[in-house]
């Protein structure tokens, strides 16, 4: 069954047609809004996005607050006694003899665990036997202070060095490299090409999830009012073009108030965390999570990792290779326009078909660009300036992604302007083809238009 396209070639005043355009933006966003999974998601994502950052933190400064444990030592090589040094967890304490009965006195005098200190012969091997719980991080504690201890002993007996002097030694060979970049203009700033990668890799996968998950919106809503015939009740009042930018628009905005309240309520989260506990966020912990962020390494020694308020900006300023504004404007640009791109594709698939299941036939070739982007986006982040990372920040299907994780490495002008404009220019092809497809196919129902049919449709 198919109904002529010819009646949405009569005249309407451009006054009424914006005025039901506004109608059908603000319905499709109140609709959507106003749902139980809107307002779930909502508040669910920032409260997940500041527990990744404050439980890790948290985490840590708990296993630093542990409770103090008391460690009975029984040496049966000699080569640890009294060299145990005793810290702010642990203390160490000695003695020889049965191995099972020192267990039975050192239970009931309360000690928390037995360290049994295999012979030489074993090689340096130990024990630890404890009754309740295992005091945390008392393995770890005990392995890094026998393999010190005996380094130590080895450098004495076999090559006559001092531990106090080889550690001098190795405080004097330690090498440090900064990484300086200097821009067109031959201005030269510290930045840490690590954080620039981890941070372009960032923003290109949430493009990709906003991208996916909205114009998903777009496509679902189109075969629902299709499928449940509310598409010829709309119709008989407004065009299919007021009809289609009324529900990207609509959605579009429902994107945008998601993502600035997932912006707001982190930060006040976060900001809620620090003025509660400011301690949280110095120190220790904040180091050792920045250790595991960064495979490893452990901060320059006497770096400070508390941020004065005041500046905190700057402080984000000189972590990239371009201004920490032009990242957020080209994040907003390429979700906006990216979102358009997919969301005018996807709406002119969903009015093409009849079921969800049939839109893959349509949605795969359109989404195998954005997929394609997502997969090479370690090869963009680690050679930024490459000619796969370029040509990929070219072609607007996979510029979203690819130009996101490029830019804070550094990109000229010229290119990101380009960018940009090619996908302005691509966009106005999707809202012609879209628009083409979409006042014909919403009104189709039953066999599936084959390609060569859906392009016919581009030349009535």
């Amino acid at each position: 069954m198919r109904f002529s396209s010819s009646r949405w070639s009569e005249p309407t005043n451009n006054r009424a047609m914006k005025n039901k355009t506004l109608l059908i933006i603000s319905r499709e966003y109140l609709t959507r809004i106003q749902k139980k999974s809107f307002i779930i998601v909502t508040i669910l994502m920032p409260v997940l996005f500041a527990a990744m950052i404050v439980l890790p933190i948290l985490l840590v400064s708990l296993n630093e607050k542990r409770q103090f444990s008391r460690i009975l030592v029984v040496d049966e090589s000699e080569l640890f006694i009294n060299n145990f040094e005793d810290n702010d967890h642990y203390s160490f304490s000695y003695r020889s003899g049965d191995i099972e009965q020192i267990k039975n006195e050192a239970f009931d005098e309360d000690y928390d665990a037995v360290l049994q200190i295999l012979p030489n012969s074993q090689g340096v091997r130990s024990n630890i036997f404890y009754k309740k719980n295992l005091p945390m991080g008392l393995q770890s504690e005990v392995e890094d202070q026998m393999d010190d201890i005996f380094f130590n002993q080895l450098l004495k007996d076999s090559l006559n060095i001092e531990p106090d002097r080889f550690e001098n030694m190795q405080q004097l060979a330690k090498a440090e490299a900064t990484t300086i970049q200097i821009d067109e203009k031959g201005v030269e700033k510290e930045h840490d090409a690590e954080i620039n990668q981890i941070f372009g890799m960032m923003c290109g996968l949430i493009i990709y999830f906003i991208i996916i998950m909205f114009a998903s919106q777009v496509l679902r809503g189109v075969l629902e009012e299709k499928s449940n015939r509310i598409v010829e009740v709309l119709i008989s009042s407004v065009r299919p073009m007021q009809l289609l930018i009324g529900k990207i628009v609509g959605i579009a905005l429902v994107g945008l108030t998601q993502l600035a309240i997932w912006i707001a309520l982190s930060s006040a989260i976060l900001l809620g965390v620090q003025l509660v506990a400011p301690s949280l966020f110095q120190g220790d912990a904040v180091e050792e999570v920045a250790a595991m962020s960064t495979g490893g390494e452990m901060m320059p020694e006497g770096t400070d990792l508390t941020v004065a308020p005041d500046n905190i900006f700057e402080m984000i300023q000189n972590y990239f290779s371009v201004s920490f504004g032009t990242i957020i404007l080209s994040f907003i640009f390429f979700f906006v326009v990216g979102y358009l791109i997919y969301s005018t594709l996807y709406a002119a698939t969903g009015s093409v078909v009849d079921s969800e299941s049939d839109s893959q036939q349509y949605t795969m070739p359109i989404t195998i660009p954005l997929i394609l982007a997502i997969v090479f986006v370690p090869s963009i982040s680690t050679n930024p300036d490459g000619p796969l990372a370029f040509w990929l920040s070219m072609i607007p299907l996979t510029s979203p992604i690819a130009m996101m994780v490029r830019l804070p490495s550094g990109v000229h002008a010229w290119e990101l302007l380009l960018s940009m404009g090619l996908a302005l220019a691509f966009l106005v092809f999707c809202i012609w083809f879209a628009s083409k497809v979409y006042r014909i196919g919403i009104l189709t129902y039953g066999k599936k238009p084959s390609w060569k049919t859906i392009f016919k449709w581009l030349r009535e």
